[in-house]
């Protein structure tokens, strides 16, 4: 063969090699070199600080002495402070102050339970006289039903402060037994049948609080310290019942007659004894966004017991306020959805949220009470921060719903 025919034929086999490169189907890395790129996060909206300020504001403007936000994300620490901690001092409001947190307490006594039932110590779906013989007159209601509002156990706080200030005044200073409690709830009509509706009621939680220390033998403010606030390190977070004085730097609590122009009344100083596990936990704004961060990110429950409490169900017929085990959600106008709980104690509304993959957090707060329209204002906070800024409406366009228009969730009865 000629040199001339030899490199003739080096040449075509060059060429359909080249061809079967082209047609041969791709091998695992070429076809891997070819994909498309994974698709990104969504994009998060900044928080919309201005906005957190004005509900800060709108609350005070409303009767609030002050208010104060504290949100977290990806990008840090952010804060807003409005009006005062102290009426007759004149001390600013300050984000390091510690307050009572209402019923954000409930959500830390269902943690407990529920880690309890992760240790198979309880079971959610057994009837509560199982663990608590005879304390119920109904053996259907269950322990879920506890955690969901869903027993029927009606709110004995309702008859307790049908007259606000007197009320309060008439409990400021006592110390109830679990029992006492539930006898005041068990005098009145049952709300529902077992699992039926949800009707909110401390008792639930007061019960929650009777199974705690039963199940344990201990005392539920010890329970709260061996599982919650040691393992997260939250130092300003307490329990602090019976006694009366929130220690150390704090905000002072003022609640509103139902009189329109009386004067508030300081109600900082009180057992919380009509609460005790439905609402006297002690706590501040870096604490509760720690805890809210860290239960949505799984480090107090499994990932089974976390499902089971982050399932919920409607409580309003908007379809954006809905209640699991002792966690409520909010579907805010944006689309984002939230974790946690709102508290009303006298002289405090709070809010503690976070997103369910523990990125966000806000926790806030309004020293008054008794004036649902502080409360809505104070809601305001959670569209700010977890929305962001939003775009002008167009003038021929109706304006969206928002989260901070609707009436806020009571937690305690309201007379104004």
């Amino acid at each position: 063969m000629s040199p001339l025919t030899r490199r003739r034929l080096a040449t075509s086999a060059t060429l359909i090699a080249a061809l079967a490169g082209v047609l041969t189907p791709a091998t695992p890395a070429t076809a891997a070199s070819a994909a498309p790129a994974a698709p990104t996060a969504p994009t998060v909206p900044a928080p919309d600080m201005d906005g957190v300020s004005a509900a800060l504001k709108a609350a005070m403007a409303n009767g609030a002495p002050g208010a104060m936000a504290r949100f977290t994300g990806p990008d840090g620490v952010r804060t807003r402070t409005a009006g005062v901690r102290d009426r007759v001092s004149g001390e600013a409001m300050d984000t390091r102050a510690r307050f009572r947190i209402g019923s954000v307490s409930k959500t830390f006594s269902s943690v407990v339970l529920l880690q309890l039932a992760d240790q198979g110590k309880v079971e959610l779906d057994a009837p509560v006289n199982r663990y608590l013989p005879g304390l119920l007159p109904d053996d259907r209601i269950t322990v879920r039903h506890l955690l969901t509002h869903r027993s029927g156990l009606a709110d004995y706080s309702d008859a307790m402060f049908a007259k606000t200030v007197p009320g309060f005044e008439a409990v400021r200073n006592r110390v109830f037994t679990y029992q006492e409690l539930v006898d005041l709830s068990l005098a009145e009509p049952r709300t529902t049948e077992p699992g039926a509706n949800y009707r909110y009621s401390n008792a639930n939680f007061v019960v929650v609080g009777m199974l705690i220390e039963k199940i344990t033998g201990t005392s539920a403010a010890e329970q709260y310290e061996q599982r919650i606030i040691k393992p997260l390190k939250l130092r300003n977070t307490s329990y602090v019942h019976p006694r009366t004085e929130i220690k150390g730097l704090h905000v002072r609590g003022y609640l509103h007659p139902d009189e329109a122009g009386a004067p508030l009344v300081d109600s900082t100083e009180q057992t919380g004894s009509w609460a005790q596990t439905a609402g006297a936990v002690i706590s501040n704004p870096a604490d509760l966004n720690t805890f809210t961060t860290a239960l949505m990110r799984g480090r107090l429950l499994s990932p089974r017991m976390l499902d089971a409490m982050t399932t919920v169900t409607p409580t309003d017929t908007t379809q954006t306020r809905f209640y699991g085990l002792g966690l409520r959600r909010y579907d805010l106008s944006c689309g984002t959805q939230v974790y946690g709980h709102t508290g009303t104690v006298q002289g405090f509304y709070t809010y503690a949220f976070a997103t369910r993959d523990g990125r966000r957090s806000l926790s806030a707060m309004a020293n008054a009470s008794n004036r649902g329209v502080v409360n809505t204002a104070l809601g305001g906070t959670l569209e700010a921060a977890f929305c962001g800024k939003k775009a002008p409406a167009a003038k021929s366009a109706k304006a969206p719903r928002t989260f901070s228009t609707q009436p806020a969730e009571a937690d305690l009865r309201e007379n104004r």
